[in-house]
């Protein structure tokens, strides 16, 4: 079940956001809070610089997404063992998958190598791994996945930073709502990307004015390469377990069963 900020509350955002101050936002566990935490939290964005526009579109249709919460509190998957992890996964096929597409785009990992340093196998590895190749990017509403997580008491300033993140992708154009389509904690895109990262470490790669990490797998992949390099990446230098550049696979995701799945992939796939 979900609960929906309604129609009538949507268009009152507008009104709302200028009858004075913003007033404190109290987190919750449920959704008896959730429609009041997105009228004080429309009236503290306007002030941050988020138009009316923006917002009205954005919470419009707006809800308390249960699925995101059930799975906020349920990741289980990184509690496997490696073995279990990499059979989960479908590290086999990803593999076999992924050889193929290092073939088919030679100087398209080519060029991401020779600006960020980042080899092909990694890359792919991480691709493979998130949205089998782009065929499956999530299908929760991702504006009101983030909202839930902003409004819940647990981890409310690290994805309200989120939220800031997601409004400003779309004011910028650079995403529309009907692309707000991604993962139940609001990953968007071929590689799932967070809107925080989104943000800040998309690339325009095939110069068509946009960051469109969900069309576009040039885009996806070369933000990705950014993302590492920015987070340490060494150009030349090893990626496995214990090498320099096994460090930059870690920022990608803390859970070490995943980071020792992507260095084997992207080990087996650049060979």
């Amino acid at each position: 079940m979900s609960f929906r900020l309604t129609t009538h509350c949507a268009a009152m955002i507008a009104l709302l956001m200028f009858q004075g101050p913003a007033l404190a936002k109290q987190c919750g566990n449920n959704s008896a809070g959730f429609s009041q935490w997105v009228r004080d939290f429309s009236r503290e964005a306007v002030a941050n610089g988020i138009s009316p526009r923006t917002l009205q579109v954005a919470f419009n249709d707006v809800y308390y997404n249960t699925k995101t919460i059930w799975a906020d509190r349920n990741q289980k998957s990184f509690h496997l063992s490696y073995e279990e992890f990499l059979k989960k996964r479908g590290a086999t096929t990803i593999i076999a998958q992924g050889r193929k597409k290092k073939k088919g785009n030679p100087n398209l990992f080519a060029n991401i190598e020779a600006r960020y340093g980042v080899p092909a196998g990694p890359l792919i590895a991480i691709w493979g791994m998130e949205t089998a190749f782009g065929h499956f990017m999530g299908d929760q509403n991702v504006v009101s996945a983030v909202t839930t997580l902003a409004y819940d008491c647990r981890r409310s300033a690290f994805f309200e930073e989120q939220l800031y993140a997601l409004l400003k992708i779309l004011q910028a154009g650079q995403l529309s709502m009907s692309d707000m389509i991604g993962a139940r904690h609001g990953e968007l895109g071929q590689m799932q990307f967070l809107p925080a990262n989104y943000l800040k470490y998309g690339v325009d790669a095939d110069g068509d004015g946009h960051v469109n990490m969900i069309e576009s797998s040039a885009d996806a992949l070369y933000s990705t390469a950014n993302y590492l390099k920015a987070h340490g990446w060494r150009r030349g230098l090893g990626y496995q377990v214990g090498e320099p550049n096994f460090a930059a696979l870690a920022e990608w995701n803390k859970a070490q069963v995943y980071q020792k799945a992507l260095a084997y992939m992207g080990r087996e796939i650049d060979n």
